[in-house]
């Protein structure tokens, strides 16, 4: 394969890809800030971006400050075109981009590119990685990097002819879009789901949720946790030369902090130990330190009978005295309602640690058992939901990085 040529490429296009430099082909535009003291510049009609304001949307459509006319004028910022301009981050964070959709000016975070009529911006927005890439190269600085309009000129890319162009950037586009609906149904779920937490457990004094299924009736009952089981210690007396091999497993303590509920393929390996004490089905893990006082106390319960599974030495353990629905306890020991308790608990300055003794004093609320299993049901779908749309998301990126690879030389 030719290097100037990709390696996929659309029928009916066979011409060689040509070496330009960014700088012809399009203008390199520099932001600026009116003097932010001066009340008769802001707050006026003219969309003025920050670099904050571009997360990974391919387009923009309107900025959270505005700027006056009298306050263009009085700064180094300039109207950039809508559809024709990619907005370029050039300091401390180089390269997030998107397209502008809307008549805009920015400050001097951005060095913008407003491509010639002869080039297609969604293509060119489709090599962002790649200029991205070249500019972090260049970049420099004693505070933090930057890259210069000049310098960003220099970045040279291989592009094709327009109408190919013009292809490939609408199949970028349409695969972006796609990523974008998928992002916001997930942002939706985990949204739904969070509020859900609020609503479906009692709250501090009282005794039933604001949230309820029509068929349960009654107070939940509160009960410390201390009352309904037992804990237990992670791993002890081990050394680095221990892990990474051996019959046995071990719960890490990113399993137990990123899940609600354990994950199977995410245990490691260690060599077998009759004297540590063995994970089963139903155990609620609970992680014992953590950086910040509302990360502390995650708790995590486990699905599955394994054998010879122990717990890492950063958490602890809580097996409960009779079989507990598990998708039930996830999302309760997860809420609010029980996360606040936890985070009072929390004690230290640059690491904060928890006692197994105090968090057996956090108060829980329990309904009937067939009220558990169907809460726990109910948000257990939400979960699978959430877990497809997610896997949705993840194949549609990997599908754009691969075809990213393929059709751009």
């Amino acid at each position: 394969m030719a290097d100037n040529v990709p390696k996929i490429r659309f029928p009916g296009f066979t011409e060689p890809w040509e070496q330009r430099k960014l700088g012809e082909l399009a203008e390199i535009v520099s932001g600026g800030t009116p003097a932010t003291s001066n009340p008769e510049y802001w707050d006026g009609t003219i969309n003025w971006y920050t670099p904050a304001e571009i997360s990974e949307a391919r387009y923009v459509y309107g900025s959270q400050k505005k700027i006056t006319e009298v306050g263009l004028n009085n700064s180094s910022a300039k109207i950039l075109p809508k559809d024709r301009t990619i907005l370029f981050t050039s300091r401390a964070g180089i390269g997030k981009t998107a397209i502008l959709k809307n008549d805009a000016s920015t400050n001097q975070g951005f060095q913008s590119i407003v491509v010639k009529n002869n080039i297609d911006p969604e293509f060119v927005y489709s090599m962002s990685t790649q200029i991205k890439e070249k500019a972090e190269r260049v970049a420099a600085g004693s505070t933090f990097s930057e890259i210069s309009g000049k310098q960003l000129g220099k970045i040279i890319l291989m592009i094709p002819g327009i109408k190919e162009q013009q292809r490939i950037g609408e199949l970028f586009s349409i695969i972006d879009n796609l990523i974008t609906l998928h992002q916001r149904k997930l942002d939706d779920l985990k949204k739904l789901k969070s509020g859900l937490l609020q609503k479906m457990f009692p709250k501090a004094g009282e005794t039933v949720p604001e949230v309820r299924f029509p068929e349960f009736t009654g107070d939940w009952e509160q009960r410390k946790l201390g009352e309904i089981g037992n804990t237990f210690s992670g791993l002890s007396g081990k050394t680095k030369e221990d892990f990474g091999h051996g019959q046995a497993s071990f719960v890490t303590y990113l399993n137990v902090f990123n899940n609600s509920i354990g994950q199977p393929n995410m245990i490691e390996k260690v060599e077998i130990d009759p004297k540590q004490f063995q994970v089963k089905q139903g155990d609620i893990l609970f992680t014992t330190s953590s950086e910040t006082p509302d990360e502390v106390g995650m708790a995590c319960v486990w699905p599955v009978n394994l054998p010879n599974l122990y717990l890492n030495s950063f958490c602890f353990g809580f097996r409960p005295k009779k079989e507990i629905d598990i998708n039930f306890y996830a999302h309760m020991l997860r809420s609010p309602q029980v996360r606040n308790q936890i985070t009072l608990l929390a004690q230290g300055i640059s690491r904060y640690n928890i006692s197994k003794t105090k968090m057996m004093d956090i108060r829980i609320w329990l309904p009937s058992e067939s009220e558990q299993r169907r809460i726990g049901r109910f948000l257990g779908n939400i979960d699978n939901l959430i877990t497809l749309h997610q896997r949705k998301l993840d194949d549609l990126k990997k599908l754009k990085q691969g075809l990213l690879q393929q059709m751009l030389v």
